[in-house]
C-alpha cells in the first residue's frame, strides 16, 4: 500500500509543481506584455515597469485573459494607440512562450 501512497504523493507534487510554473510563467508573461505595450505607447522606461505591474495586477481581477485585454484595450485607447484584439492576443501568445522558456532557462 505505501507503493500507492508514494505514487499519489508523486503526482500531487508534481501537479503542485506544473501550477507553480504555470503561475511564474503567466506572471512573466503579463510582465513582458506590459513592457512591451509601454513601448508602443511612448512611455519611458521607468513609466513601463510600473505599468507591467499594472497588467500583472489586472490579471488578478478574474480567471483567464480577459481582465487584462479589457484594461490594455482602455489603455490604448486612451493614448490614440489602439491595436487589434487579434494582434494582442498573438503578442500574449509569443510572450508566453517566451516566459515559459525563461523559467526553464533559470532566468
Amino acid at each position: 500500500m505505501s507503493g500507492f501512497n508514494d505514487r499519489e504523493k508523486g503526482f500531487e507534487k508534481k501537479f503542485e509543481h506544473d501550477q507553480e510554473l504555470a503561475f511564474k510563467a503567466k506572471v512573466r508573461r503579463n510582465k513582458l506584455f506590459g513592457l512591451w505595450l509601454g513601448e508602443r505607447m511612448g512611455l519611458s522606461e521607468a513609466e513601463a515597469a510600473s505599468y507591467a505591474k499594472e497588467v500583472i495586477e489586472a490579471d488578478l481581477e478574474e480567471p483567464g485573459d480577459e481582465d487584462v485585454l479589457r484594461k490594455v484595450t482602455k489603455d490604448l485607447d486612451a493614448k490614440g494607440k489602439s491595436l487589434a484584439r487579434e494582434q494582442l492576443i498573438a503578442e500574449m501568445h509569443r510572450l508566453e512562450i517566451q516566459a515559459r522558456k525563461e523559467i526553464a532557462e533559470g532566468r
